[in-house]
């Protein structure tokens, strides 16, 4: 999951190199944690957070497989 919200970020911002990107595992459920510059905080959000739950809507059929629920947190 990590490497899926990786990539769709990097294409989404103009400074790709400042994508950061943790997964953190527990017993049931995975969290995703992106930061990105702040500058590029808009459009990973886009307006009224519908780029964010597009993103977070790829990774959950993505996660499908997986039998765990999965969390995307976008940090600032």
């Amino acid at each position: 999951m990590k490497d899926l919200v990786e990539v769709i970020a990097k294409s989404l911002v103009d400074h790709p190199e400042e994508v950061v990107v943790t997964q953190t595992e527990e017993s049931n459920a995975i969290l995703v944690e992106l930061k990105v510059a702040p500058s590029d905080m808009g459009k990973v959000i886009g307006r009224q957070g519908r780029i964010a739950k597009a993103i977070r809507t790829v990774v959950k059929a993505a996660s499908s497989k997986c039998d765990k629920k999965v969390v995307v947190e976008i940090l600032q």
